[in-house]
């Protein structure tokens, strides 16, 4: 199966991870594993003053903060997976990966806010969801 894990570095992702871990149905070999993290976008100001190497430069290095001690624990588990990072809105990213990847399944940690909360800040959880056909896991 091959599963994409949604991954901010978070307590969620770290909840999530932890799940998995948990979990042999989720966590082998017999799966593939595709990392996502979206990366924020520097606001268009800050970003217009900045050549694009120094820009390029945080967008990598922000990501490998993120990612790096997740393939930590995917080597510690003896499994590989590959990393995908991508600058801009998470929701809209992990949506873009999904369509080229193609995984069976999404695993994504959620803050588990209330109907309200969602209604006002919206949800990338939500928004995934409504921007996909493949089932996803949430975890909270």
């Amino acid at each position: 199966m091959k599963i994409l894990l949604a991954v901010d570095g978070s307590p969620y992702t770290k909840r999530m991870l932890a799940y998995l871990a948990a979990h042999d149905e989720w966590l082998g070999a017999q799966h593939e594993y595709i990392l996502v993290h979206a990366v924020p976008l520097v606001p268009p100001r800050p970003a217009s003053v900045l050549d694009k190497a120094t820009l390029k430069s945080y967008y990598d290095d922000s990501a490998e903060k993120v990612l790096k001690p997740i393939r930590t624990f995917f080597e510690r588990q003896g499994l590989k997976a590959s990393c995908v990072s991508k600058a801009g809105p998470a929701a809209e990213t992990i949506v873009a990966q999904v369509a080229r990847s193609k995984p069976d399944l999404i695993v994504m940690g959620s803050h588990g806010h209330g109907a309200l909360a969602r209604l006002v800040l919206g949800s990338v959880a939500a928004k995934v969801m409504a921007g996909t056909k493949v089932p996803v896991l949430l975890v909270r």
